[in-house]
């Protein structure tokens, strides 16, 4: 403690301030993942079946989808987050806060998942969809026996590089306004001058990080072994 003490003397008097930060963090990037996986993984699904060659093929809603999901993949997300401010807030009723951080963070991470999500279900071999096909498999039974199960662990890989890149977007919405770890470190720490909150508030994140990459590894792992 003493020689946390030496390095982090500002921090060291901000536990509770800390322990709120990591929890508002966890708390943006758990339901932002929930939602936006549910959201990306539907498109890119959808994204997968409709294109060129598809179990469903659908020209116009193949188009449809990939437009939307390369436009709002094109928009900053610092700058998406003042464009939805009224979306925001009609939703929860105000464009500060934790809470009002999930929107943009969904809107901003659902198209980047659905476009892994697409990637991951392109690894599939085709063999095993026309096999599936032959043998009067319907198109739900091969979105679920075939692309999600023998995609399973490019989609695990798939989804820990979004959650990595979600924890990023929730220290860029925090730095605004959004709480968490982001606003601690730099509306506290960078406009304070307290370098050691900053570099806490960094090691905290990584340390999340790197937990989420291990688990995901070895998840991806177990599935490929078990395959």
């Amino acid at each position: 403690m003493k020689l946390f003490a030496q390095y982090f003397p500002n921090a060291v008097t901000m536990k509770s301030d800390f322990l709120q930060a990591t929890g508002e963090t966890i708390y943006m990037t758990l339901f932002t993942a929930i939602i936006a996986g549910i959201i990306g993984m539907a498109i890119g699904i959808g994204l997968t079946v409709t294109q060129s060659g598809g179990i469903l093929e659908n020209k116009v809603v193949y188009n449809i989808l990939d437009k939307l999901v390369n436009l709002f993949r094109s928009i900053p997300f610092v700058i998406l987050l003042a464009v939805i401010a009224p979306v925001t807030r009609l939703i929860v009723g105000t464009a500060i806060g934790t809470t009002a951080a999930i929107v943009p963070l969904i809107i901003g991470s659902a198209p980047f998942y659905a476009r892994q999500i697409q990637n991951a279900l392109a690894e599939v071999d085709r063999g095993v969809i026309e096999a599936a096909e032959a043998v009067g498999s319907g198109p739900i039974a091969i979105i679920f026996r075939v692309y999600l199960k023998e995609g399973l662990a490019d989609i695990i890989r798939s989804s820990v590089l979004t959650l990595i890149s979600l924890i990023d977007l929730t220290a860029m919405a925090g730095a605004i306004g959004g709480g968490g770890l982001g606003n601690l470190a730099i509306n506290v720490g960078y406009s304070r001058f307290e370098g050691d909150v900053t570099i806490l508030a960094m090691l905290i994140i990584l340390v999340i990080v790197f937990a989420i990459q291990l688990c995901g590894d070895l998840l991806a792992r177990h599935v490929d072994h078990n395959a």
